[in-house]
C-alpha cells in the first residue's frame, strides 16, 4: 500500500479530530458551569463532580479495547457509531431537566469519545508516510491537547451570554460536519479479522479504572475518611494485577503486553503520562486561581489561558515538522526543558500570580507542551513494530484519560487540604494550596525531562525507529 498525504487522509483526520475535539472540550467547558448546576439542581460539590467522573470512567473503560475494535470492525463503522453516540448524548444533555438525566447524557457521550479518541491516531498510523507522520501526529495531538484549555473560555462565554444547555446544542452542528467529512474521507487500511473478545480482561480494566478514579477523587477527604480512599485504590490495584495475569493467559488478549518489553517505548509512555498530569492539573489550578485569588470572572479566567492554548496549537504540528526533519530528540528535549522553566516560574510566583504573569508563563508552558506531547507519542510508537502500534496507541490514549483523572484529583486534593489547614482569607489559603500543587507539578516535569533523556538514549539503539 502506497502511503501518501492526499485529500481523503486530510479530510479523515479533520473528521475524527472534530469528534475528539468535541469530546474533550465539553469536559472542561462543563467545569465552569458547576456552581450554576449546584444551585439549579440543589446538589453539592461531590455530586456535581459525577458529571466529569462518570464520563471519564466510561472513556477510560472503552479506550483500552480500541486495538480490538480496530481489528474487528471497519474504521468507518466505528467512526459513525462514535459520532452518533456522542450526538445522542449531546441531545439528551441539551434537553435535560434533572441531574441524573444530565449524567446519563455524559455517559452516552463517553461511549462515543472512548471510540473516537484512538481512531484519529490509528488513521494517521495507517495512512501517513513515515516522513510526514510526525507533522500529522502533531496536528492530531493539538486537537486533544488544546481543547482542555479552550473549554473554560467556551464554557465561560456560553454561561455568561446564554445558559449551560447551549454548551451541548452548539456542538451538534460540529458533529454533523464531522460525520459528513468522515463518510467521505475514512477508508479501510487492513481487512477486518474476526477475533474473540476477552470479556474477563475488559471487566478487570473497568475495575482498575473505577478503583483508581474514585480512589484519587477521594484524596481530598483522606484526613477525615482515609479508609474509603485507600479501599478504592486497593480495588484499582486488584484490577491491575488481575488484568496483567489475565492478559498473560488469554489466547487473544485485549492489549498485548509484549509492547512493554520495548524499554524505550516504556520511557516515552511514562514521560507522556507526566506531561498530561501537568497539563490537566494546570487546567484545574489556573481558572480557579484567577477566580478565587484574583477575583476575576469565569469568562476572564478562560480568556487568560486562551493565548497560550492558541500558541500551543501552532507549536504542535511545528514540533512534528521538526521531528520529521531532524528526529525526535531536538523538539522533545527542548520542549521538556521549556516545561521545567515554566513550571519553576509558576511555583516561585505561586503566591503572587497576577493575570499578566499567568498569561505570559502559560504561553511559555504551552510552547513546551506543543513541542513535547505529540512528538513523545510519535517517537514512542516508532519504537514498536507495525503490528504492535494499535496496542501502543491504545495504551497512550488510555493513559491520557487516566492522567486527566489523576491530575485533576491530586491538585484539587492538595488545594482543598491546604485550604482546610491554613489560616487567613480564602484567597490567601487558595493561593497557598495552589502554590503547593504547582510545586508538585514542577517536580513531575523535572522527572519527565530525566525520563525523556533516558528514552532518547535508548531510542538510538531501537530497531524500529522510523
Amino acid at each position: 500500500m502506497q502511503k501518501q498525504v492526499d485529500l481523503k487522509l486530510i479530510v479523515a483526520i479533520v473528521a475524527a479530530g472534530l469528534l475528539s475535539f468535541c469530546g474533550v472540550i465539553v469536559e472542561t467547558a462543563m467545569n465552569i458551569t458547576f456552581p450554576k448546576l449546584m444551585r439549579e439542581f440543589s446538589i453539592n460539590t461531590a455530586t456535581v463532580q459525577w458529571m466529569t467522573t462518570a464520563y471519564l470512567l466510561i472513556v477510560a473503560s472503552i479506550v483500552p479495547i480500541s486495538a480490538y475494535l480496530k481489528r474487528r470492525f471497519r474504521t468507518k463503522t466505528l467512526f459513525v457509531t462514535a459520532n452518533l453516540l456522542f450526538m445522542v448524548g449531546l441531545i439528551v444533555d441539551a434537553l435535560a431537566t434533572n441531574f441524573p438525566l444530565l449524567v446519563a447524557g455524559r455517559i452516552i457521550q463517553g461511549c462515543g469519545t472512548g471510540i473516537a479518541l484512538p481512531l484519529m491516531f490509528n488513521i494517521i498510523l495507517d495512512w501517513a508516510p513515515a516522513d510526514q507522520k510526525g507533522t500529522l501526529m502533531g496536528v492530531g495531538t493539538l486537537i486533544t491537547a488544546i481543547a482542555p484549555a479552550l473549554g473554560p473560555t467556551f464554557g465561560g462565554i456560553i454561561v455568561s451570554q446564554l445558559n449551560w444547555h447551549w454548551i451541548f446544542m452548539l456542538l451538534i452542528p460540529v458533529l454533523v460536519i464531522s460525520l459528513l467529512l468522515g463518510l467521505y474521507g475514512i477508508r479501510q487500511a487492513q481487512p477486518i479479522v474476526k477475533t474473540s473478545f476477552d470479556v474477563v480482561g475488559w471487566l478487570l480494566v473497568i475495575l482498575l479504572f473505577v478503583g483508581f478514579t474514585i480512589g484519587f477523587s477521594r484524596l481530598a477527604t483522606i484526613t477525615t475518611q482515609p479508609l474509603a480512599c485507600v479501599a478504592w485504590i486497593v480495588v484499582g490495584l486488584i484490577g491491575l494485577g488481575g488484568f496483567v495475569w489475565r492478559t498473560q493467559r488469554a489466547a487473544q488478549p485485549l492489549i498485548s503486553l509484549t509492547i512493554f518489553k520495548v524499554r524505550s517505548y516504556d520511557f516515552h509512555l511514562m514521560a507522556y503520562f507526566l506531561v498530561q498530569i501537568c497539563a490537566l492539573g494546570l487546567a484545574f489550578i489556573l481558572p480557579n486561581y484567577i477566580q478565587l485569588v484574583n477575583g476575576k470572572s469565569a469568562l476572564l479566567a478562560g480568556l487568560f489561558v486562551l493565548p497560550g492554548a492558541a500558541i500551543g496549537a501552532v507549536f504542535a504540528p511545528l514540533g512534528g515538522r521538526i521531528l520529521d526533519g531532524f528526529g525526535a530528540a531536538r523538539p522533545v528535549l527542548t520542549g521538556s526543558t521549556i516545561l521545567v522553566i515554566a513550571m519553576a516560574l509558576f511555583t516561585v510566583l505561586g503566591m503572587r500570580l497576577t493575570g499578566p504573569f499567568i498569561l505570559a508563563i502559560y504561553i511559555l508552558l504551552m510552547i513546551g507542551i506543543g513541542l513535547t506531547m505529540g512528538n513523545t507519542m510519535t517517537s514512542g510508537l516508532q519504537q514498536l513494530s507495525a503490528s504492535q502500534q494499535a496496542d501502543g496507541n491504545a495504551v497512550f490514549n488510555t493513559l491520557q484519560q487516566f492522567a486527566g483523572a489523576i491530575g485533576t484529583s491530586v491538585v484539587s486534593a492538595i488545594i482543598t487540604l491546604v485550604q482546610a489547614q491554613a489560616s487567613g482569607t480564602n484567597a490567601h489559603r487558595t493561593a497557598l494550596g495552589s502554590t503547593m500543587a504547582l510545586g508538585l507539578l514542577f517536580i513531575l516535569v523535572v522527572i519527565e525531562l530525566g525520563v525523556m533523556i533516558m528514552a532518547m538514549k535508548r531510542r538510538q539503539s531501537s530497531s524500529h525507529v522510523g
